[in-house]
């Protein structure tokens, strides 16, 4: 069956992420179609990019480059659960995905974002350009949600319905991807 990993890519404190991930894994699961499962980029505390050769060459010299090689090695597809901090994605997002290359080849993504004016469409925008770097097909539909829409006070997290039939459009992207580019994969 078809992997997806739900990344949720903010370590900070009082996270607003947390919230997010774990309705999309929800939803997700409710869905069906693959089997999904979050990563929490917390469980890694990867540190600044640390490994004396590009990771494009796989030669990995620390033990926790090596468990979050597997790690992501695990799935046939991602979707990114992104913050917009200055209309990009986290810092600790970016690292996490510099980390290794070949592991995420020839795979697809899915992306829902939070932010304050555009619904972290911006820090989107930037994850597509990287994606196209590192061969991950990523689909059109994407969640965006917005603290002013979105939740109670900017903490308390209470998505709109109208998300719902979007994030299920891409999931359905999503899954019909993954496993088109696993024959990719196979060959």
């Amino acid at each position: 069956m078809t992997k997806i990993g739900i990344i949720l890519g903010s370590t900070r404190p009082g996270r607003n992420g947390e919230a997010v991930a774990k309705w999309v894994l929800d939803l997700a699961q409710k869905h069906g179609g693959a089997e999904f499962e979050l990563v929490d980029l917390l469980d890694f505390n990867l540190p600044h990019l640390d490994e004396p050769v590009p990771p494009s060459m796989g030669q990995y010299t620390q033990e926790h480059t090596r468990r979050w090689s597997a790690k992501v090695s695990e799935f046939d597809g991602y979707v990114f659960v992104t913050p917009e901090y200055n209309h990009a994605p986290s810092g600790v997002l970016k690292n996490a995905i510099d980390f290794v290359y070949n592991e995420w080849n020839n795979k697809a993504a899915g992306f829902v974002s939070y932010g304050a004016s555009a619904g972290g469409a911006r820090a989107v925008e930037h994850l597509r350009l990287i994606m196209g770097e590192l061969q991950v097909a990523d689909v059109r539909a994407q969640v965006s949600l917005s603290f002013a829409t979105d939740w109670q006070n900017w903490t308390e997290f209470t998505p709109g319905a109208q998300h719902e039939p979007t994030l299920n459009t891409m999931l359905d992207q999503l899954i019909a991807w993954s496993t088109a580019l696993a024959t990719v994969r196979n060959a």
